[in-house]
């Protein structure tokens, strides 16, 4: 077979097994609430409740910067919605059954990742709904506003990866709970998406302004004119939106192959 004819069956398998994972979701809309739910939440306490009482040293409203930090957190809740489906894919043999088809075997994680993507596409859509609600405004055009949604697709596809490689290694999903639900409380308030990190110790300020979500965060409110202005901080800071790209295509670029090798271990077990 012909590498043209190799990459066109790649994509048409990819394509119905994609097909698959959307028709399983539309069974099981649980996982949109899943990915939705804690958002929103946090929207609606800090956003609207908890903006009467939290203020910013800057000329822009505390609804408006939290948005952003809100937006990253849903590429976190990805996480584990991607570890618990390849686990239970993994536990109950369906893995086996797409390796006795004539099909490459990164087609399996690829369709699993392009499919958790639109439940997070959702998740952003009633978001940003909510977030209108109690006041959010972008104000900036429509392609820095373009080019923040597209950071943030970009970012929740990286977490997708991240969720994948979870579920192989974890396996059980009381870990896999446990575990996803502490990536999305320290990468979030150890990050700038609710607060800023001014105050902070020296050190932990540092780490702060280079976890990713504080990256994501902050290219975004750039993005939308949603950011404080005049802040001092290391290159992360001053330059969010090129670190940002920079640090959420390097995970995929990493994560990837180290899920296609794992996955190559993890089918045969």
């Amino acid at each position: 077979m012909s590498s043209n004819a190799q990459v066109i069956t790649a994509l048409d398998d990819t394509a119905a097994l994609i097909g698959r994972h959307l028709r399983h979701l539309k069974r099981t809309p649980e996982k949109i609430i899943a990915v939705s739910l804690t958002p929103v939440a946090m929207v609606v306490i800090l956003g609207y409740l908890m903006a009467t009482v939290l203020t910013l040293k800057s000329d822009v409203k505390y609804h408006d910067y939290v948005m952003a930090g809100v937006f990253a957190q849903v590429g976190l809740t990805c996480v584990g919605i991607t570890a618990l489906g390849v686990a239970s894919d993994l536990s109950k043999g369906l893995i086996d059954r797409f390796r006795s088809m004539p099909m490459a075997r990164p087609v399996v994680l690829v369709s699993h990742t392009a499919a958790d993507l639109v439940p997070a596409m959702i998740s952003m859509v009633v978001v940003t709904g909510v977030g209108l609600l109690v006041g959010w405004r972008v104000d900036t055009d429509v392609m820095s506003l373009v080019a923040g949604f597209g950071l943030l697709l970009t970012f929740c596809y990286a977490m997708l990866w991240l969720g994948a490689l979870l579920g192989m290694v974890m396996r059980n999903m009381e870990a896999i709970n446990g575990i996803s639900g502490l990536v999305i409380v320290i990468f979030s308030f150890m990050s700038s998406a609710f607060m800023p990190l001014m105050g902070l110790p020296t050190w932990l300020r540092l780490v702060g302004e280079w976890n990713p979500v504080s990256s994501v965060s902050a290219a975004c409110r750039e993005l939308w004119g949603n950011a404080p202005a005049n802040v001092d901080g290391s290159v992360a800071v001053q330059h969010p939106v090129l670190v940002a790209w920079i640090t959420v295509l390097g995970m995929i670029v990493v994560l990837v192959p180290i899920c296609f090798r794992t996955f190559a271990k993890a089918s045969v077990r």
